[in-house]
């Protein structure tokens, strides 16, 4: 929810100060089916039944080092995209050293606190590890918990899209 928020926050704000969304058209990326798969490999194991396979997490920690991987690749493309790459980077590290789970404050853990972990998810406590990066940041009104990580790629994709949105494409090579 909040990346949907970043993206169109990024785009209103690049339309308001006269930018177009035809701009957004022309963008090209590297390795267009790598984030795709990634992100659709990520999302399966996040919200199917795949996520109470065990093991399935490791799948979506390989799909979040795609993502690192891939905004790399990409970063001279476009502007924001290294806050992308930074938070990425750090739900991946406090995910992998987690066992390929992500610590979530108790308090915003609801029925996850009886199972202790599910899925990519598992309650921060004193056996978790760098839970000053999992998630525990609560940005109002969603009732949600984020990460550091989950911020710093909000705040990446609102500029990367009101950029691209608010200036005509430039192609690099």
């Amino acid at each position: 929810m909040l990346w949907l928020f970043a993206i169109v926050a990024g785009l209103l704000f690049g339309l308001v100060v006269g930018g177009r969304i035809g701009n957004l058209a022309r963008l090209r990326f590297r390795w267009p089916w790598l984030i795709l798969a990634a992100v659709v490999v990520r999302e399966a194991v996040a919200l199917t039944p795949l996520n109470r396979v065990p093991g399935a997490q490791y799948l979506y920690v390989v799909s979040l080092a795609a993502i690192v991987a891939w905004t790399i690749w990409n970063f001279s493309r476009f502007y924001g995209i290294w806050l992308i790459t930074a938070g990425a980077a750090l739900n991946l590290v406090v995910i992998t050293v987690n066992g390929g789970r992500m610590p979530v404050a108790p308090e915003f853990a609801g029925s996850l606190v009886r199972h202790g972990s599910s899925g990519q998810y598992t309650v921060m406590g004193s056996a978790t590890h760098l839970n000053l990066l999992g998630d525990w940041i609560s940005l109002y009104p969603v009732p949600e918990a984020y990460s550091l990580g989950d911020v710093l790629i909000a705040i990446g994709l609102a500029i990367l899209v009101f950029v691209s949105t608010a200036t005509p494409t430039r192609i690099v090579d």
